[in-house]
């Protein structure tokens, strides 16, 4: 599924149509963004827990010429399902 059969589906589920559907979902990644920029924890109970994870410096090897690189620290987003929900699939 991508984002616009995701939307439609969405809309579909709730009543919306798809404009608003499309509103809903980019308002919600504009929340779920701008709250991890702040390097806050998202928890949605029952689903799941965004955060940001830290990713320290370190030296890589490129594949193609065998030389060290250096590797900068970074931020990256993480997302961890509940309990409840990863039983759902079982």
């Amino acid at each position: 599924m991508v984002k616009g059969e995701f939307i439609k589906a969405l809309g579909e589920k709730i009543g919306f149509t798809v404009k608003e559907a499309t509103a809903a979902y980019d308002a919600f990644v504009e929340v779920l963004t701008e709250a991890l920029q702040r390097k806050e924890k998202v928890s949605l109970l029952g689903f799941g827990t965004f955060e940001l994870r830290h990713k320290a410096a370190k030296i890589g090897i490129n594949p193609k010429t065998k030389e060290q690189v250096k590797i900068a620290e970074s931020w990256a987003p993480a997302f961890k399902a509940s309990k409840s929900y990863k039983a759902s699939f079982n």
